[in-house]
């Protein structure tokens, strides 16, 4: 009985090896890209932060962190008034405007379209678009709204969050896959694209 059960193991085929390492290979290659991308970005912010100090200007990304501050500061005194300062509310929400349309405006003319040119920045460009778009709404809002009324004071704050956010993630994700996809002198050239483009404060 044992030497049937050998005879049986015998006349079993080996299972046959399929090219699957190739196909896994590719995979693994494809997802690797991105975090390259996101290497390759966060290396180049490093040397930027260096270079910017030396001759030769600022790239667009310090420009477009620079916006981002002024934005900040500006979000943050709107956060600190109250319905009785109506004046300070109106002329606040006037600079506001101004600085966030003409942010959003370089960013959707020079930026985002660049990186949707890049498999790595479509979808993150694409999502900018759209927090600019969802900003743009809450100001409108705003606008509408009296600045002496509670409720401006909470759809501010709603603003203020949804730039926040925006801000952190172009500051993250966005900005590092832009350095890791565009040379320095590429986003030189960005910058200086963006300079004439913005209005003179």
């Amino acid at each position: 009985m044992a030497k049937r059960a050998t005879a049986a193991k015998k006349k079993t085929p080996a299972k046959k090896k399929t090219p699957a390492k190739k196909k896994t290979s590719a995979k693994k290659k494809a997802a690797a890209k991105p975090v390259r991308t996101a290497i390759k970005g966060a290396l180049a912010g490093a040397v930027a932060v260096v270079t910017k100090r030396l001759p030769g200007g600022t790239d667009a990304i310090a420009l477009l962190e620079a916006d981002h501050r002024r934005l900040e500061d500006l979000l943050k005194r709107g956060e600190e008034t109250t319905e009785r300062a109506v004046k300070g509310r109106k002329a606040l929400l006037k600079i506001l405007a101004q600085e966030l349309t003409a942010h959003e405006m370089i960013e959707e003319k020079i930026l985002y379209p660049a990186l949707k040119a890049h498999p790595e920045g479509l979808d993150i460009a694409l999502e900018g678009f759209q927090e600019h778009h969802f900003a743009d709404l809450i100001m409108k809002e705003l606008h509408a709204v009296s600045k002496s009324a509670e409720e401006w004071g909470a759809k501010f704050k709603v603003l203020k969050e949804n730039i926040e956010h925006h801000i952190k993630e172009e500051e993250g994700p966005m900005f590092r896959t832009a350095r890791g996809v565009f040379s320095r002198e590429g986003l030189l050239v960005m910058a200086a694209k963006m300079r004439k483009m913005k209005p003179n404060r």
